[in-house]
């Protein structure tokens, strides 16, 4: 089974301010919602993958990590203690079930699934009730780095085309890149997690298309080449993610009148990290 991009999890100290960011994008962003544990997201919508900005709200009841326990609170905490940024990597599950079995076969899981529901709302205000259940699994050569699997159980209440109509044009989640000092390390866990065994592998690094977007896994040097920026730590780790917008021009006016720093590099506008809550953005045309 081959699993496409389903969300990137952006974890930010000022969630409000995150969303504001966004919008200044050119972005639909939604409103606040609480998990049942504390924590609290903003939603950015693409045809089946979103952007979930995150931040850990007042009154959060975290579960701490245990022996054969993920808890998605926990990590999100444990990251912005360092940094702000690209805290996890999700792929869309069919069923979690039979993901958990694949991926302690493989060695890299031996984790509980995680099951939870909270209130949602559509753009025009209307409260859903949404539902998901959760696979993670674990590269033990990348610590900071956070993967699962998300198999929706309500998804007509989650997917609103209304959502996904961006004043930018945005129609997908084009791709994402980790970064690594050694890519061909983490290729057998890349493989298992994607469910992906062909792939590109070269001196730059690991590609894997998935159903839904490119996954990147790339040299330090690949990756200062491909986002004209060196990546802001040594350790490995989620760096980046691409959108795609119909037109470059276009979005190129839309940084400059709200006055974001870009860069024009390789026929894509680049947003530094240092600009955009820890987290490279890229705009590639569709």
């Amino acid at each position: 089974m081959h699993r496409p991009l389903d969300h990137l999890v952006l974890a930010t100290h000022d969630l409000d301010a995150m969303g504001t960011f966004y919008e200044r994008l050119g972005f639909k962003v939604g409103t606040r919602n609480r998990h049942p544990w504390g924590t609290e997201n903003r939603i950015v919508q693409f045809p089946g993958a979103f952007l979930e900005l995150i931040t850990v709200g007042e009154g959060a009841d975290i579960r701490p990590h245990a022996e054969g326990v993920f808890s998605f609170g926990a990590h999100i905490g444990d990251y912005l203690k360092a940094r702000e940024g690209f805290a996890m990597l999700v792929l869309e599950s069919k069923d979690t079930k039979a993901d958990k079995l694949a991926f302690d076969t493989a060695g890299i899981g031996g984790f509980e699934t995680f099951f939870f529901e909270r209130k949602g709302f559509r753009p025009d205000g209307t409260a859903v009730e949404v539902s998901f259940t959760l696979a993670f699994a674990q590269d033990r050569l990348a610590p900071h780095c956070g993967f699962f699997v998300c198999q929706q159980h309500k998804p007509e209440n989650f997917w609103n085309k209304v959502a996904q109509q961006h004043p930018n044009g945005a129609s997908a989640l084009a791709g994402v890149a980790m970064v690594a000092d050694g890519p061909s390390d983490h290729a057998e866990f890349m493989r298992a997690f994607t469910g992906i065994d062909e792939f590109s592998a070269t001196s730059a690094g690991l590609r894997f298309l998935t159903p839904r977007g490119e996954l990147d896994v790339l040299s330090p040097a690949a990756f200062a080449f491909e986002y004209h920026q060196p990546p802001s730590s040594g350790k490995p780790q989620l760096a980046a993610f691409s959108v795609a917008v119909p037109d470059l021009a276009a979005m190129k006016q839309r940084l400059i009148d709200a006055a974001i720093p870009f860069d024009d590099v390789h026929d894509a506008l680049v947003i530094p990290a240092v600009h955009a809550f820890g987290t490279v953005i890229r705009f590639v045309k569709h």
